[in-house]
């Protein structure tokens, strides 16, 4: 075969080449690809807006595809909208796809409020017609009422029972005369701009079981918003915030958890905690600030800086499990607790009596860039300092130094029952072997555990949780 003819032989065949791509195909074989054929929204509340999800259309042929018709079935009266590459609408027809080209259907969800307490689904389908077929793409979202407060402040003393979820929108006030009053089973579904702010009482009173512990959170609850640290500001106590509560309690996914400012109004704790759960948060999962906090039976986890106590102030943590890995939401990059007897304003170092007993409690992390988990600090010769770790586990490079101990674990890893980063798979129970299994002591406070088991009140567990 001479050049000549070789170079028109090429030139032919890239001209049928690109024809062929610049024409139709029309044979009812032709097919098309879904990046799924189903869309599902988990919980959205009705009446606080939409959200939005997307399927991207595939042309996979090597010719030119007409879809002659997307259409939302549901039509006008469906709780789902669609918009087809920018275009929105019910419907639209005779969409030119390119070979090998593709096209997004974005999908949004609206439900508007009915009278009903229970939760529900909705559905719905988008139909996709070309060369004589049809093919779907299934669409379902679980919705619930809920009670939406927005920019609400709370002037008299309430209570919120679960008969449907609560959604803070703009923000919430405990006004300094008001008691805000939570019942078992309670779920408040937080904004991103909706800090809590308690100027009065929190009393928030669940129960062991999945169902009856009050759970904070974001109100985002599609992926992968789900999961986001820093989804809400957190729950802010103020100066003369006094006797708040939480027992069988989770606050998760917000930017700071739990922040106590300022000594208690009298001679209880700022704020106690029983069977608490402070999960995922971007910064402090609590942060007290010259204030006063008791915790018992307290799990907290995977947060920026898991706990910091800071320009003195009175503290009593029993039984808590304080511990954090590196995975892909938060980073481990700095100490699981941190204690201080001053604050910096500028220049000027203003110190605080001190007094932190911890007794029976686990301070642990890995997978990150921290060797001492535990870090206090102290200024100033003469101001009241006393702290105490008694029966803790606890992770550190450095000999203990500056405050007392007694019975120290010190690197021997707690052997919770399943840690998997990449997954975020947390299970802090103790698993085979754990020297935390135990190892602590009687305190004759708590009775039971994390999960409202019995507790040992001779040798028993360290950390939240008392294996069984």
């Amino acid at each position: 075969m001479n050049k000549p003819f070789l170079l028109i032989s090429i030139t032919i065949f890239f001209l049928i080449s690109s024809c062929k791509k610049d024409t139709f195909i029309t044979s009812a074989d032709a097919s098309i690809d879904f990046s799924s054929d189903s869309l599902y929204f988990d919980t959205v509340f009705t009446s606080a807006g939409s959200i939005t999800g997307w399927v991207k259309v595939f042309n996979p042929n090597n010719q030119k595809l007409l879809l002659s018709g997307i259409r939302l079935m549901g039509g006008n009266n469906s709780s789902f909208k669609i918009n087809i590459d920018g275009s929105a609408g019910i419907e639209s027809n005779n969409i030119e796809l390119a070979a090998h080209d593709s096209l997004y259907i974005f999908v949004s969800v609206y439900i508007n409020p009915t009278a009903a307490n229970l939760a529900f689904i909705l559905r719905d389908s988008i139909r996709v017609a070309f060369n004589g077929n049809e093919k779907y793409i299934q669409l379902s979202a679980w919705g619930q009422n809920a009670h939406f407060l927005k920019n609400q402040i709370i002037s008299t003393n309430t209570t919120w029972t679960n008969d449907r979820p609560y959604v803070i929108l703009g923000g919430l006030q405990v006004d300094s005369n008001a008691t805000l009053m939570i019942q078992e089973g309670c779920r408040i579904y937080v904004h991103a701009d909706a800090p809590i702010l308690v100027a009065g009482t929190l009393l928030a009173q669940g129960d062991k079981y999945d169902s009856t512990r009050i759970i904070f959170q974001s109100d985002r609850l599609d992926e992968p918003y789900a999961g986001y640290p820093g989804s809400w500001p957190g729950i802010y106590f103020s100066t003369s915030s006094r006797d708040n509560h939480f027992t069988f309690a989770v606050v998760k996914n917000a930017y700071q958890g739990l922040v106590v400012q300022d000594p208690a109004a009298n001679a209880n704790p700022k704020l106690t905690l029983d069977q608490c759960v402070i999960d995922n948060i971007y910064n402090e999962g609590i942060l007290g600030i010259q204030s006063s906090i008791e915790a018992t039976n307290c799990l907290v986890t995977n947060c920026g800086s898991n706990i910091v106590l800071g320009y003195g102030g009175s503290y009593h943590f029993i039984n808590c499990t304080v511990a954090s890995y590196s995975n892909s939401y938060v980073q481990h990059l700095l100490p699981v607790l941190t204690l201080a007897n001053y604050i910096m304003q500028g220049s000027n170092t203003i110190i605080a009596p001190l007094n932190s007993i911890f007794t029976n409690c686990i301070f642990w992390g890995d997978n990150g860039t921290v060797d001492d988990e535990v870090q206090v600090f102290k200024q100033g010769a003469n101001p009241v300092f006393n702290v105490l770790f008694d029966y803790c586990l606890f992770k550190t490079k450095s000999a203990p130094s500056g405050f007392d101990t007694l019975n120290l674990i010190l690197n021997l890893d707690p052997k919770f029952q399943t840690i998997d980063n990449q997954k975020r798979i947390y299970d802090f129970h103790l698993g085979d072997n754990s020297p935390a299994a135990g190892s602590g002591t009687g305190t004759g406070a708590p009775t039971i555990d994390l999960d409202g088991n019995p507790r040992s009140l001779i040798n028993t567990d360290i950390g939240a949780y008392q294996k069984q």
